[in-house]
């Protein structure tokens, strides 16, 4: 039988919703016939992104429980009980095999429901310390896949399998892809050349850091590639030149990762996973502002294994410059840190995840 049901759910970041469409993907080259839904939360990213990757989602009406006291707090009691309702209905509709999580507020009440008729769920945790949605749902989970060691701290032993996180299979192999990188960004070959990443919705200090040190960067001879988000594009778009080139998102991130040879990027886990396969020198720079210090808590656990810098945010004005300079000046460092992050990569991550899958299928 091929014609089996799959629900996932995941969403309010791209590194959420992102290794859901990768899960999706491998699962339904195995499974042609198979049927998929997404469930994600009401006028959060996924609702658009999801339908673009070419599959159906519903939008529960659900948010987050804000950590000071406000107004909002007082709706999110009504929020869970209408969302656990609907989530009833759906998964009483679909009748699913298996219900898939990768984290986000529409995750929790669907999985919730779904173990509670005994459905068979799988949770892919993203992060080096798990949010507490996918901490609550542990316990009924049948499979709980993760990307970094030493999650026995949150989640049953006996259920973690350590499989990576999903990335886009264009990095798999951009060594190759050197030349064509040059000429799709026009640059001059004989320049080092140094990608700023924020984020889809672009990073306010990484971006305020770039253009500090666009001086620095220019009397040092180097070329960028800085992308600077949706929210930050008008501000920053007249810096654009051939030497520095401001972008809004990056279309071919493969060929921004093939032509770097320092990488400048938030430390979400999906950057992350991905980083640890191109295998390039990287200064993480991670947002203070993620729930439960995630980022920090990444860039730590590569930084720990040299594999890479980290830089907080409230240091960037004092260490900026210098942390930069030695890495720029020693090319056996840059060497050394790319294949460090290499010996972490995990890339057949979706392959293994899926493979967990169809253990819960036979």
């Amino acid at each position: 039988m091929s014609n089996y049901k799959f629900i996932l759910s995941g969403g309010g970041t791209g590194g959420h919703i992102y290794p859901a469409i990768a899960i999706a993907n491998e699962l339904k080259l195995r499974y042609p016939d198979a049927s998929f839904l997404f469930v994600g939360a009401k006028g959060r990213m996924e609702m658009e992104k999801v339908p673009h990757a070419g599959y159906k989602i519903e939008g529960l009406w659900i948010s987050g429980i804000q950590r000071k006291i406000t107004l909002k707090n007082l709706s999110f009691p009504f929020k869970l009980v209408n969302s656990l309702w609907n989530a009833r209905r759906i998964v009483k509709r679909e009748k699913p095999d298996v219900v898939i999580g990768t984290g986000g507020y529409a995750s929790g009440p669907l999985m919730k429901i779904a173990s509670s008729k005994g459905i068979s769920c799988v949770i892919q945790e993203q992060n080096s310390f798990p949010g507490i949605t996918n901490r609550l749902l542990a316990k009924k989970a049948k499979k709980i896949c993760v990307a970094y060691d030493g999650l026995e701290r949150f989640f049953p032993a006996e259920k973690i399998v350590k499989t990576g996180n999903p990335v886009r299979e264009d990095l798999l192999e951009i060594a190759s892809k050197l030349k064509e990188g040059q000429e799709y960004f026009k640059l001059d070959a004989n320049k080092k050349t140094v990608l700023i990443i924020g984020g889809s919705q672009g990073a306010r200090m990484i971006n305020r850091t770039a253009e500090k040190e666009l001086p620095f960067f220019k009397a040092n001879n180097i070329q960028i590639i800085w992308q600077c988000g949706r929210f930050y594009y008008e501000e920053y778009k007249k810096y654009h030149s051939s030497e520095v080139q401001v972008y809004q998102f990056l279309d071919r991130m493969d060929l921004a990762y093939a032509v770097a040879d320092i990488i400048v990027s938030r430390a979400g886990a999906g950057s992350v996973s991905e980083l640890c396969i191109v295998g390039k020198p990287v200064i993480f720079i991670p947002s203070p502002n993620v729930a439960e210090d995630h980022q920090t808590k990444n860039a730590k656990a590569i930084e720990e294994k040299d594999g890479a810098i980290l830089i907080k945010e409230s240091d960037l004005e004092n260490s900026f410059e210098a942390t930069f300079s030695s890495l720029l000046a020693s090319e056996e460092k840059q060497k050394s840190m790319g294949g460090n992050m290499k010996k972490l990569a995990l890339p057949n991550a979706t392959k293994h995840i899926v493979d967990e899958i169809e253990k819960l299928l036979k």
